[in-house]
């Protein structure tokens, strides 16, 4: 493996990666950017090479799409007053780019994009892994919750004073009043 000749920090890449239509993808300005070549190049390159890219590697944005985008993402206001709908790429997409791209700096800019991609769904495993096991929690919680509640009501009713009998039951002793001189 060749030693990078430039730093590309993972984070930047992550940052880069959107949730669009169920699939997490890159958009095709953020991934000329990271080859160092321009949009258009990245795009000509693609359309030279259009069988290498079906819908499920590389769809274009629509117009909805790409608005909501750009409302949620300050870094792509630039987008906002393009006329031409962004193409987005998937992980097989982006894998695909490192052979139409034929480079030094594309090959090691997409095996960071690969990585980027596999920790971003190591993070997500992990989160439904941890999501699974709270909901476990919860529902072990909610059993004792029932049994707590039980027992709480079981101390309040010991707990509560006691009605006064109407009839009491046992031996009575009465007080003899004491009758000096008198019989």
């Amino acid at each position: 493996m060749t030693k990078s000749s430039f730093v590309i920090p993972v984070d930047k890449i992550e940052r880069s990666i959107f949730l669009i239509r169920g699939q997490r993808v890159m958009l095709d300005r953020d991934l000329a950017y990271l080859y160092g070549v321009p949009t258009k190049v990245l795009n000509q390159a693609v359309k030279r090479n259009e069988r290498r890219f079906p819908s499920d590697f590389m769809f274009r944005l629509a117009k909805e799409e790409k608005n909501e985008l750009v409302t949620n993402c300050d870094r792509l206001k630039r987008l906002k007053h393009s006329s031409a709908l962004p193409s987005v790429f998937t992980e097989q997409g982006v894998a695909m780019l490192s052979s139409v791209l034929n480079s030094e700096r594309a090959i090691e800019v997409n095996i960071l994009i690969i990585r980027a991609f596999v920790r971003l769904r190591e993070a997500m495993a992990s989160s439904k892994e941890f999501a699974r096991r709270l909901d476990e929690l919860e529902r072990r919680i909610a059993s004792h919750d029932e049994r707590i509640r039980t027992l709480f009501q079981a101390i309040r009713q010991l707990m509560a004073p006691r009605e006064p009998r109407e009839k009491k039951i046992g031996f009575q002793l009465k007080e003899k009043r004491a009758s000096y001189g008198r019989r």
